[in-house]
């Protein structure tokens, strides 16, 4: 059976949008695998909810949910379409399972989602549909998310878990030359975590000695545990292997089903 896509993907500062370097690279190399999907599902750190929300609306407007940032950031935008048909699949799927979610049709796309894919799809060529990150969900809760969203792989939809591999924001520097030891650490222990589908340890990432340092909070770590349970066992991932940036900041990133 082939499966659509999965992906956990670091998306890093704002400026992603417009850099041109190997994380970018990594990314525009992923396109051809979204060639013939149906839509793409989207779960991203910077939509928390009380609950679980499901974008219904047909044109979701791009949100700049960031501030300080050039002006040429805040003119950006990305022609995809959502799709209340393939929303409601998804709202269907979900309850079906015992997951209650509701509908958001005045949700925009926050910048955990229109940044990166305008690397992948430039275009926007394929439909998406947002899954907000329910604040009120234990490790146990968004594995079975990422257990169920992985239903919608066997239809031809894709699945993006938007968030970082390391992140933390108060040691963060403006240059890229000097790595943060916790953050090359942390990287590693995910990557192994990663490359041997061991969901147990990331699900308790707080085993590591480097976990505390790299993530001041854990919205940007939590939908990597929906990824890793969206995929298939014995599925084999790829690394796409980039350069920790700002001291702190990882962008490695995953991608399955290819």
């Amino acid at each position: 059976m082939n499966f659509a896509p999965l992906m956990f993907i670091s998306h890093g500062s704002p400026m992603f949008a417009i850099d041109s370097g190997l994380a970018e690279k990594q990314l525009a190399k992923q396109s051809t695998h979204f060639d013939h999907i149906q839509a793409i599902i989207v779960i991203s750190a910077h939509w928390i909810t009380q609950g679980n929300y499901i974008t219904t609306t047909e044109h979701p407007e791009v949100i700049y949910d960031f501030r300080g940032f050039p002006q040429a950031l805040y003119e950006l935008q990305y022609p995809a379409l959502g799709s209340s048909v393939i929303a409601s699949k998804v709202i269907t799927l979900l309850c079906d399972n015992g997951i209650e979610c509701k509908a958001d049709n005045d949700r925009g796309w926050d910048h955990g989602v229109w940044i990166p894919l305008r690397h992948i799809r430039p275009a926007g060529d394929k439909p998406v549909i947002q899954v907000s990150l329910n604040a009120d969900y234990s490790v146990d809760s968004l594995q079975q998310l990422g257990e169920i969203l992985k239903l919608l792989r066997r239809q031809n939809i894709a699945i993006i878990c938007s968030g970082s591999v390391t992140h933390n924001l108060y040691e963060l520097r403006m240059t890229h030359d000097l790595v943060a030891d916790y953050a090359q650490g942390f990287q590693d222990w995910v990557r192994e975590a990663i490359i041997k589908n061991d969901i147990a340890a990331i699900k308790h990432p707080e085993t590591s000695d480097f976990y505390r340092q790299s993530h001041s909070s854990s919205d940007h770590y939590l939908p990597l545990i929906i990824a890793l349970a969206a995929s298939e066992p014995n599925e084999q991932v790829h690394v796409l292997k980039s350069p920790i940036l700002h001291h702190t900041i990882s962008m490695e990133s995953y991608i399955w089903g290819t």
